[in-house]
């Protein structure tokens, strides 16, 4: 598996990476680092902060921007982000945040999501699922508060292409009582030489076992709106609720330049129901779910 697929490309690209954390206290702090390369083939570097009251975008020179291909590392100016954790050292654009945390062993999927999706040329985005949960240590400090995440919880993923889908839904948690639960789910518009279709991938991770639901695979979807969505394959039922949004508004990319605006709740309140047949496995309702919903004419 490659970490960083941005290297020999000359225009119209993006690769970021999506960084969650939350502790017990209900603080949560996600952290988007990324490359990126406009139509004109000018290189830059980005990182974005989400915390639960605010928003921060930074841009970097691409000289500042440094990434290994077979493991997850990257650097930006002098913050630094690995397999064995962060190390961040940001004062700039109103924002200061300093510290480390260190990472528990990554939640693995046993295959990529995409599927064979991966190999399909005329994708906008391809997704990658890193961690689907992992343990925290340490501390942050932002904005000169300080921010425990010591047996907190982990999450992490990835993107790259030319530009984020038009229109698409992505929702995502991990939990820890009663048992260690994950759940990631992406629905959206893919465009075809001619037209196009709507598909979706989703892993569900319950009592040590991976549920995977996705187009490839015959997965339907029965509906998807602003407020939620609900899929079937086979006897599998997942039902997803938006209860409770608070959008915060970060830049996404469209040919490799992040010039849109999306708006992605980063402690949204959703229910997620799960059954296999008539049998619930999980009703589980987050407070610190992540939850994105977008739609453009473009």
């Amino acid at each position: 598996m490659n970490f960083f697929h941005g290297t020999n490309q000359t225009r119209s690209y993006f690769e970021g990476w999506y960084l969650k954390h939350q502790n017990n206290a209900g603080q949560v702090l996600a952290l988007i680092p990324a490359f990126h390369i406009d139509r004109a083939g000018r290189r830059t570097a980005s990182i974005q902060v989400i915390s639960n009251h605010g928003t921060w975008w930074l841009e970097y020179p691409a000289a500042q921007f440094q990434a290994d291909q077979k493991q997850f590392q990257l650097q930006i100016g002098g913050s630094r982000f690995f397999r064995q954790g962060i190390d961040l050292h940001i004062e700039q654009n109103g924002l200061s945040l300093h510290g480390t945390l260190s990472y528990g062993p990554f939640t693995a999927l046993r295959s990529d999501i995409m599927g064979p999706f991966r190999f399909f040329a005329g994708m906008q985005c391809s997704h990658g699922v890193i961690s689907m949960g992992h343990s925290l240590q340490g501390t942050l400090e932002l904005n000169g508060k300080q921010i425990d995440f010591s047996n907190g919880i982990g999450y992490l993923e990835t993107d790259r292409g030319r530009s984020f889908p038009n229109s698409y839904l992505w929702t995502q948690c991990v939990w820890d009582a009663p048992e260690r639960g994950s759940l990631m789910l992406a629905v959206a518009t893919i465009p075809l030489p001619v037209g196009s279709f709507t598909g979706c991938i989703c892993s569900v991770f319950y009592c040590g076992r991976e549920y995977r639901l996705a187009t490839y695979q015959g997965a339907k979807i029965e509906e998807w709106s602003s407020s939620g969505a609900t899929i079937r394959q086979g006897t599998y039922r997942l039902k997803v609720e938006l209860l409770e949004a608070h959008g915060q508004a970060l830049h996404a990319p469209v040919e490799g330049r992040m010039e849109r605006t999306i708006h992605e709740s980063l402690c949204a309140r959703v229910r997620y129901c799960f059954w296999r047949g008539k049998e619930l496995l999980f009703l589980h309702t987050d407070p610190y779910a992540s939850f994105e919903y977008a739609r453009s004419d473009r």
